[in-house]
């Protein structure tokens, strides 16, 4: 008796992702892993979105943003497993390093010992001496203690409270806020402490608590466009993808049923408007982009409806080279300035960027929403004078560093701006529109506004994509999203 054999036929989709940053490169490689074939559109002539680099006259590089890598970015890290890149990653002292405006040119470190968790980061806080008294010691310890017993249900639920509120509630002293948690604020979501939700820094506290590698610092070995986003490139082509620069979505079309019929794509340089049709979209674009491009039909849904709630704070971004060298500390910095948030002295930090004789200062400007508007040479000048205060022995007297050349890179809106209550606003990945998805660090998962958050919206989007086909697979084992891995 002849068998007859079925042969389950697995369906592969086309799928268009409009966003060439890392929740948009980080959903094709997976859609890519499952089977698929994205196509990924890049309006900018640069991939990598908020992680973007360009290349100056001189062969220097810039960036959008001073990146650094957290052992607390599970994803992240998983990806770049993936794609063999790991070594691209230099690892520093598990530390935690702040300037003492008090005592310029000093620096407080918290030293996070390599003992199991959480013990390693109430360790690091009690052996601190120079910041904290006893008392305060006891109180930040005592006041983050719900967060490890009570896990990520609690933290999420302090989203009704800003950090300056949740603080004063547990009775932390005010002096951990101006010495601390301004600096963690500023550094996480460049708003400060009375105007972030308390969800935001303790969802990072968390993680730093209950991972023994979880505060651990990284910086890549190059510019993020070249050394992370080409490779996740490589990977997608390899595999069957595309990934289009120069390619803005001027619409999206629909279908009389609301979904979606195709993207419309701006031609540039006089060439004629470009449909693109596809089994599945995705909007990987920031939010605010993304609530100018919604079809009108879909602006009385419910769920794109809470996408009002949300928008992109906005974020500035320095380059400072100087003739002679400023510091000699291989770590980020956290700066406990009124101007700047955190900076690093690239020159060192950076294998791309090294040289032994002249700083670069990468540095962050936050908050910048009275400074987005102002002239880049207004900026700098406030700039040096904050600088002033952290290297007086260098910048000041009678023969001071001087300032070779200086890049500003505004972005007017950046990652959302996480105030109180914005949690109720971020959309899932899956959509009421059957065959349109959102990827971004805006939408819902637990790490927020920040390259684990877009790589791990990403991967979420190409889960749901893929399992929406009734013969869907799941993606290939070993993506799961919290698989942890210890830095070196």
């Amino acid at each position: 008796m002849n068998q007859i054999v079925e042969e389950k036929v697995k369906t592969i989709m086309r799928v268009a992702i409009a966003g060439g940053g890392l929740a948009g490169l980080a959903c094709a490689k997976y859609l890519v892993d499952a089977g698929h074939t994205p196509i990924v559109l890049e309006s900018r002539d640069v991939l990598g979105g908020l992680v973007a680099a360009w290349k100056d006259e001189d062969g220097d590089w810039y960036e959008t943003g001073l990146h650094a890598f957290f052992g607390a970015y599970p994803n992240m890290l998983q990806l770049m497993a993936e794609l063999g890149i790991s070594d691209r990653l230099q690892w520093k002292e598990h530390a935690l390093i702040f300037n003492q405006p008090e005592k310029p040119g000093t620096y407080s470190y918290f030293r996070v010992p390599d003992i199991p968790a959480p013990f390693h980061v109430l360790t690091s806080i009690a052996t601190s001496n120079d910041m904290l008294t006893w008392n305060q010691k006891f109180r930040f310890a005592l006041g983050l203690w719900p967060a490890v017993v009570r896990g990520q249900k609690y933290v999420e639920d302090m989203d009704k409270y800003s950090l300056l509120e949740w603080l004063r509630r547990q009775g932390v002293d005010e002096r951990v806020n101006t010495d601390i948690f301004v600096a963690a604020s500023k550094a996480l979501t460049f708003i400060n402490p009375e105007d972030v939700s308390a969800t935001i820094p303790l969802t990072a506290m968390n993680r730093f608590l209950q991972e023994r590698y979880g505060s651990k610092i990284a910086f890549l070995d190059g510019s993020p466009t070249e050394r992370l986003c080409q490779p996740i490139v490589d990977h997608i082509t390899q595999g069957g993808g595309e990934v289009r620069l120069q390619s803005p979505l001027k619409e999206i079309v629909l279908n009389p049923d609301g979904t979606v019929k195709h993207f419309l794509l701006r031609g540039l340089d006089g060439q004629p408007d470009e449909i693109l049709t596809a089994d599945a979209y995705v909007s990987a674009m920031p939010v605010d982009v993304m609530k100018v491009l919604m079809p009108s039909a879909w602006k009385d849904m419910p769920f794109f409806q809470k996408l009002e709630g949300l928008e992109g704070v906005p974020v500035i971004n320095l380059h400072l080279w100087f003739d002679r060298k400023l510091t000699d500390i291989d770590h980020l910095l956290f700066s406990r300035s009124d101007l700047l948030s955190v900076y690093a002295d690239m020159s060192i930090t950076c294998k791309e960027y090294e040289d032994p004789d002249r700083s670069m200062l990468e540095l962050v400007l936050a908050p910048a929403k009275d400074w987005i508007d102002k002239s880049d040479e207004d900026i700098i000048a406030a700039t040096l004078e904050e600088l002033k205060k952290l290297f007086p022995q260098h910048l000041i007297g009678d023969n001071p560093a001087k300032l070779r050349k200086y890049k500003v890179v505004k972005t007017p809106r950046s990652v959302y701006t996480s105030s109180p209550g914005r949690q109720a606003y971020r959309p899932d990945q899956q959509t009421p529109v059957a065959n349109f998805f959102l990827a971004g660090s805006y939408t819902m998962q637990r790490y927020l506004g920040s390259m684990e958050g877009a790589v791990l919206s990403g991967k979420l989007a190409a889960q749901v994509i893929t399992n929406s086909l009734p013969s869907g697979s799941p993606l290939p084992s070993g993506t799961s999203a919290d698989k942890p891995l210890a830095p070196v």
